[in-house]
């Protein structure tokens, strides 16, 4: 009795780590079209905690890709990610120095969040206005900004 005992925890056992393993991973392809030139390279950041945007010197960034331009158009794939809430931004970074080249204030490469066609003083970038319930892969494009 005692092995069949172990062998059916056994078998529990892979059941529910498999079940565990499909459960959250899912995949987020971000994609961004309409720069202005095929310079440099694209930052994207993806954020999963309330008040991580905007985040001018990525700090807060839960994870970020570095993406190559092909015909004023760039994109990269986030995997393995968990159930949740998720907010992207990206970096036109023309000169690869890989921060949010500024003149007076205001960005002078193009910048872009999930969920937002413009940005302003009235329309700053919010996680809980940018972020998209990941629960099944999905694909995003993000508009770019250019100042």
């Amino acid at each position: 009795m005692k092995m069949n005992t172990i062998k059916t925890l056994t078998v529990l056992l892979i059941i529910l780590s498999a079940f565990i393993l499909q459960a959250g991973n899912f995949s987020l392809k971000v994609k961004v079209n309409g720069l202005r030139n095929s310079k440099g390279v694209v930052v994207f950041a993806l954020y999963n905690k309330d008040k991580s945007i905007p985040d001018e010197h990525f700090k807060h960034y839960y994870l970020k890709q570095t993406a190559e331009i092909k015909n004023n158009s760039s994109a990269t794939t986030f995997e393995n990610l968990p159930e949740g809430k998720y907010a992207v931004s990206i970096l036109h970074d023309e000169n690869k120095n890989g921060i949010i080249d500024k003149g007076f204030v205001l960005p002078v490469e193009g910048v872009g969040f999930s969920n937002y066609q413009s940005i302003g003083l009235t329309n700053r970038p919010k996680f809980k206005n940018a972020s998209i319930l990941l629960n099944s892969d999905k694909e995003l494009t993000v508009k770019v900004i250019y100042f």
